[in-house]
């Protein structure tokens, strides 16, 4: 993602606000300018500065005093001292305090300009340094996933373990409890690493897409296919595949899905020749196989082709231990995306996401906190940032986990609609898992109340 460098220019003079933000922001710089320290102070509270232009003398608060207090609170922040002849000695005393440099009045735009970019060269080195460090530091370690209770602690050896190995993988779990991340970790500490990792999401395409997308096709196969097309078995070649939702895969599939994995050959649709493909197999699913398999649903041979190894991952509720680890993770992310200064959560609010259910697991939980960066004033994420606390329920929440969940489902089935698609996205599952809480919590449209 393209990040526009934040300037604050802090002068008491107006047309100098004036015009340095006009200069800037044709620059292309992302500009805002204040006329006094504590409004500076208050907005570097709230958000990340790249650069701050700041008045040596200003009434009130003036630079020195300004800089030191940005400093404290951001010492990222590059400060550029704006001063006159008189006190260039005092712009220089500035400068051992940690301003970057300083320019005099009345001074050529060129010349602000100049600076700028080399301060924001500068800065974008060093971030491209840390972010190169950090990827040497983590090849042997799982960066995205994220957690200190026992379960995670016993899927992190897990994975540690069978990464180095050729070993087919059968990842477990609900909707939202990180088993693409899980995927990835196994194939980033493998010997396949350099290797592509090609992800397929079975459940999201019908039988008949899914054939074309995992084996590829030749060219007149069908109506449509004007040029061959490699399948996904095919580029992930020499690397990992990751077959999602592996438990919604038809019979047809599956026998074919088999015959490769016994083979390491497939065939294009519409082809006469077998490929040869060097694969690992690294599959997941949130339903129950083996009852799948007892069912006659899901081929018996397949699934233990498929399960040499299996990792579970536990969901959301039953780790909470990890909760306040994985929300300092999302406000910092966030943060930064949103240029905003979020640090924590007040203790009721953290209380709030301790008590809660997360029937969307993860995927809700990072779905709270980016709404709570949006919403939210900083530098703390209040009650009310949080999607929880809404119309007729300021004065408290229902204590009991279930409750809670009802309560909240409900109200967003209401203010949707009751249009499903849209309450599943705001909750962060899936339509099948909202439809189960549906009918767990036996929730009516308005209308159909008292109806049989």
């Amino acid at each position: 993602m393209v990040r526009v460098p934040h300037i604050l220019v802090i002068d008491d003079e107006a047309a100098m606000r004036e015009s340095l933000s006009l200069w800037l922001k044709e620059e292309g710089y992302y500009v805002e300018a204040v006329a006094s320290g504590p409004e500076a102070i208050e907005k570097v509270g709230k958000k990340t500065w790249n650069i701050a232009l700041l008045d040596l003398k200003m009434p009130g608060m003036d630079g020195l005093e300004v800089q030191r207090e940005i400093k404290k609170i951001s010492p990222e922040t590059q400060i550029v001292m704006i001063t006159a002849y008189p006190s260039v000695d005092t712009a220089i005393s500035a400068m051992k305090e940690g301003a970057y440099d300083y320019i005099i009045k009345p001074f050529d735009p060129d010349e602000v300009s100049f600076m700028v970019k080399k301060i924001i060269e500068h800065q974008d080195l060093l971030l491209e340094n840390i972010l190169l460090r950090q990827r040497l530091e983590e090849k042997y370690q799982f960066p995205d996933i994220i957690g200190k209770s026992d379960a995670m602690q016993n899927i992190f050896e897990l994975i540690r373990k069978v990464a180095p190995t050729i070993a087919p993988v059968l990842i477990t779990g609900e909707t939202g409890t990180g088993k693409e991340l899980v995927a990835r970790a196994i194939h980033g500490n493998s010997t396949r690493c350099h290797r592509p990792f090609v992800a397929v999401s079975c459940g999201a395409l019908p039988e008949t897409l899914l054939e074309s997308e995992l084996f590829g096709y030749e060219k007149g196969a069908f109506t449509g296919a004007e040029v061959t097309k490699k399948g996904r078995f095919e580029m992930a070649d020499g690397g990992t595949l990751f077959l999602d939702e592996i438990g919604e895969i038809s019979p047809r599939t599956q026998v074919d899905l088999l015959r490769v994995l016994e083979e390491k050959k497939l065939m294009r649709l519409g082809g006469t020749k077998s490929i040869e493909v060097d694969i690992r197999i690294i599959s997941a699913t949130n339903r129950d196989l083996k009852k799948a398999v007892e069912d006659g649903i899901f081929r018996n041979d397949l699934y233990y082709r498929l399960n040499v190894v299996s990792i579970h991952l536990p969901p959301l509720r039953e780790r909470k231990d990890d909760i306040p680890l994985l929300v300092e993770e999302f406000l910092r992310r966030y943060n930064v995306e949103m240029n905003k200064r979020m640090d924590s959560l007040s203790p009721k609010a953290l209380a709030m996401l301790m008590d809660y259910d997360w029937p969307g697991n993860i995927r809700e939980l990072q779905n709270v906190i980016e709404r709570a960066v949006v919403v939210g004033r900083g530098p703390r994420v209040l009650p009310e940032d949080l999607p929880f606390i809404i119309p007729g329920l300021k004065k408290g929440y229902p204590k009991s986990l279930k409750e809670l969940e009802k309560f909240h489902v409900k109200v967003l089935l209401e203010e949707n609609q009751w249009n499903i698609r849209k309450t599943a996205i705001d909750l962060g599952v899936d339509r099948q898992t909202l439809y189960n809480k549906i009918r767990k919590y036996d929730l009516k449209r308005e209308e159909q109340r008292g109806k049989k």
